[in-house]
């Protein structure tokens, strides 16, 4: 009996993970890209992961090392099978239009133009595969004056307005610390490529198409109302800190236990009013400062004085007791051992513990979101590079020598 190519024969048959099935090649490197391919491979999409022979993925190079092995790759790179080919190489191009005549989707990241350079573009694969959808993701989108330029997740949250409205009057613009705009336009390409799955499933010749992600594009779409206020008033968005030029109260409070804060938000009308009466308040409620969303918006420094001085009295247990007596919808502030045990997400199982053959286990973030029938599942943890080529490439038909012609030569 043939084997697949895609399917992992460790993991059996049977499985019930909505994109079982789905044959996806992710031949990008970093962040964006990579991340909707790993999107789609949780809820059971086949995933091969081809890397660059001697460079390999460039993330393998982020983060934090722990016995020479990257300890990101093991989550960016989970449930991919992970083969090594030389897409400049016309040997190495071929066995990838082998697996392109099979797929569903391929996923890239090169720069605009790139793939067209070395002939495999889309329109060549397409030829191929006329069903392939190729999600192309970049910092600035395939066409425009910047499409050309490097694009980093950084620099999305930098142009598409982010920074400049991040940190107090006081400071300059602040970035995250961590890959924010990639793995927002990663799920914004994970969800295009379904998108585009489901046109082709509509078409009756069943054909494919490019979905173009820009990293900033997507950034950009999540602030919708900074845009809409500068659209309809002409007003720019400043930096507030924790506040909502929009809404009050909100903001993170420090309690009487010292570095210890309560984030709430008093965002909707029902709960600012429950809010001034947990804080033994209630008078407030019929105070014209305090009693509508405006008078709030226009007192929220006083407002704001008010909470902090009722949390210096209270323990941040005790203010989230009373705080959550009044359903009011406040938490609070974590760091990440805070969230390794919490018992709420350990019983929502927010981490999975893997076996890993460099770590001996590892903790990574389960599937999101959950699926009630057909969930998603973490199968294993990312693969050394070109740790399947065997297994695949002989599945395509390639017997061991010419395994090893394609190595020798620099193709895989």
């Amino acid at each position: 009996m043939k084997t697949s190519p895609w399917r992992d024969p460790a993991l059996g048959s049977g499985d019930t993970a909505a994109l079982t099935g789905l044959k996806v090649l992710d031949i990008a490197t970093m962040g964006a890209a990579p991340l909707a391919a790993t999107f789609l491979a949780d809820f059971g999409a086949e995933v091969i992961k081809v890397e660059h022979p001697e460079n390999g993925d460039h993330i393998r190079a982020f983060g934090r090392r722990k016995n020479g092995k990257s300890v990101y790759w093991k989550t960016i790179s989970r449930n991919k099978r992970a083969v090594t080919l030389n897409l400049k190489h016309p040997d190495g191009q071929e066995v990838l239009k082998q697996l392109v005549a099979e797929a569903d989707v391929v996923i890239e990241n090169f720069r605009p133009g790139t793939l067209e350079k070395w002939g495999i573009g889309y329109d060549v694969l397409a030829q191929i595969n006329p069903g392939i959808v190729m999600l192309r993701t970049t910092g600035f989108g395939q066409t425009g004056p910047y499409s050309g330029f490097a694009g980093f997740g950084t620099l999305a949250e930098a142009m598409s307005g982010f920074a400049s409205i991040t940190g107090t009057p006081d400071t300059p613009p602040l970035l995250p610390q961590f890959a924010l705009a990639d793995g927002v336009c990663g799920a914004f390409g994970a969800f295009g490529v379904m998108v585009a799955l489901r046109a082709r499933d509509a078409d009756p010749q069943r054909r494919g198409q490019v979905v173009d992600a820009s990293i900033c594009e997507a950034m950009s779409r999540l602030l919708e109302s900074v845009f809409l206020d500068y659209d309809q008033f002409g007003d720019v968005r400043q930096r507030h800190g924790n506040r909502l030029p929009d809404a009050a109260p909100r903001g993170a409070y420090e309690t009487a236990d010292p570095g210890k804060y309560v984030a709430l938000s008093g965002s909707a009308q029902p709960i600012a009013l429950r809010l001034l009466r947990a804080l033994g308040r209630p008078e407030l409620c019929e105070d014209p400062r305090f009693s509508t969303n405006e008078g709030r918006v226009a007192n929220a420094e006083e407002l704001d004085e008010i909470i902090s001085s009722w949390m210096k009295r209270h323990t941040r247990e005790d203010a989230l007791r009373i705080l959550r007596e009044y359903e009011v919808a406040a938490g609070p502030v974590y760091d990440v051992g805070d969230v390794f045990a919490d018992p709420h997400f350990r019983e929502r199982d927010l981490l999975t513990e893997m076996p890993d053959p460099d770590f001996g286990t590892v903790r990574v973030h389960n599937v999101m979101p959950r699926l009630s029938r057909t969930n998603g599942k973490v199968q294993f943890t990312g693969r050394d590079a070109g740790a399947d080529n065997e297994a695949v490439f002989g599945a395509l038909g390639l017997d061991g020598e010419a395994i090893a012609r394609l190595r020798k030569s620099g193709a895989a």
